[in-house]
């Protein structure tokens, strides 16, 4: 079982690539800090300052510009930028692993569906208006 969530940002592959991998870049959109700099086999620890949280991924795969593998919370992700012209990508995130046996199941979906779009959206307005939306969603 996995969620599929898609958005075309107008920058290129190699900057959006860079946004997620950058620690000094991904807090203007996603996560308050990162680590370190992704990179295969790392494990990097990425901060939610806004709920005093953070989570460890283990970055499995890194194709530079095209494609970010991580494990979290015993599902795998896959990132991947796609240019879809000179200026613009389509950033694809796949979450894989969820349980289909659990109770809740549908709740997660939507759930996760609803983290990814909120991500990506912010990531288009820090990529094309220099906005930072993040932490800006209210459940």
């Amino acid at each position: 079982m996995k969620n599929v969530t898609k958005m075309k940002v107008d920058q290129s592959a190699k900057d959006l690539f860079e946004a997620f991998v950058d620690p000094t870049k991904i807090g203007h959109f996603w996560f308050s800090s990162s680590s370190e700099r992704w990179e295969d086999g790392k494990t990097v620890t990425l901060r939610y300052d806004e709920y005093n949280a953070e989570v460890d991924i283990k970055v499995k795969e890194i194709e530079n510009n095209q494609r970010i593998v991580y494990e979290w919370g015993g599902r795998t992700v896959t990132i991947t930028f796609e240019e879809a012209d000179r200026l613009s990508t389509i950033v694809a995130v796949e979450e894989d692993g969820f349980d289909e046996e659990s109770d809740n199941l549908i709740a997660e979906l939507i759930d996760n569906k609803e983290g990814w779009v909120y991500m990506l959206s912010c990531l288009k307005g820090y990529m094309e208006y220099g906005a930072n939306l993040r932490a800006a969603l209210v459940k």
